[in-house]
């Protein structure tokens, strides 16, 4: 086969839209140009990479090799970029960075302290949920993904940079709130208002109860924390979520979190990556940032909940 790299690029753009339109407005490229490019690759694999059902593009058998491979050999051309970058001495560089929705509550303060010490990097940010994180870690598309919970296997490499408590949130005028010690089982008169199931939350909550014995009333299922703490404010049911979502609302005497036995659930902020990817400077520099400075520049007076004799979760 006799391809290019333009035609590599195009084809990706339009086999990760499912659009030639899409493709030639990102590409800055006309509708023409693009479809002549396709051709062309079609020409040259001898085989067809898209169907056309109407107005709705499809990938054929062929096509989802191709996509494959041409996300592959576009990987390793950023990896070229950076190592090149790296021998000039620069500081420059790009970071694909993709973060749970819980995780973006944070992020951003990190960032702006690590883009103040590589002011000339350029960042992608993806919040997300964890379906297509974990199909972002498969597929080894972003550079580093952050999120609660690693999946199971052996071929990612993980690293806890922060805890990251779970308490049980109520409206302030609720019947527990300003109790001390609330027996655990007391949970099971309670209604609870959980995240979608594949969240890391719902996981670690139903986890935790079951474990206790504890039969979880779910009231309802949202898939967002903004939804749940709204829903807890009107008085809909209590929330299980990670403090770090909490900052405003607990300052506004919005919400209050629970004293319960057991409580809070600690586990942990991970980032990671595939094993066999090769890091680029920018990419290594990021993690190693939050491995060991995140947690003292959001936490700079946290002791540590873990260290209060609360239940830790481990790397589940």
């Amino acid at each position: 086969m006799h391809l290019t790299l333009r035609q590599l690029k195009v084809f990706e753009a339009v086999a990760r839209h499912l659009s030639f339109r899409r493709a030639a407005e990102e590409l800055h490229l006309s509708q023409p140009a693009v479809s002549m490019q396709i051709k062309q690759l079609e020409s040259n694999v001898e085989l067809p990479l898209f169907d056309h059902v109407g107005k709705k593009v499809f990938l054929t058998e062929a096509g989802h090799e191709m996509f494959h491979c041409s996300r592959a050999i576009a990987g390793l051309l950023d990896e070229a970029d950076e190592v090149i970058e790296q021998l000039k001495g620069g500081r420059r560089g790009k970071l694909a960075l993709s973060v749970a929705s819980t995780v973006n509550y944070f992020v951003p303060a990190l960032l702006g302290t690590f883009c103040r010490r590589f002011p000339d990097i350029t960042i992608s940010l993806d919040v997300t949920n964890r379906e297509t994180l974990l199909r972002q870690l498969a597929d080894n598309e972003a550079d580093l993904v952050i999120m609660g919970q690693p999946p199971a296997g052996d071929d990612l490499e993980a690293g806890a940079f922060m805890e990251n408590p779970l308490v049980i949130i109520a409206p302030p005028d609720h019947p527990l709130a300003g109790k001390q010690g609330v027996p655990m089982m007391r949970l099971q008169d309670e209604t609870f208002l959980v995240r979608e199931r594949g969240s890391g939350t719902r996981g670690a909550t139903e986890r935790f109860f079951s474990q206790h014995g504890i039969t979880l009333n779910t009231g309802m299922e949202i898939s967002n924390n903004e939804a749940i703490k709204q829903s807890v404010q009107a008085g809909l049911g209590l929330g299980l979520l990670s403090r770090d979502t909490l900052e405003m609302e607990l300052a506004l005497n919005k919400l209050v979190v629970l004293d319960v036995e057991g409580f809070p659930i600690v586990r942990h902020w991970y980032v990671m990556h595939r094993r066999v990817k090769r890091l680029s400077p920018v990419a290594q520099a990021f993690k190693q940032f939050l491995l060991e400075k995140a947690n003292t520049l959001l936490h700079p007076d946290l002791s540590g909940v873990s260290r209060e004799g609360k239940m830790t979760a481990g790397r589940e």
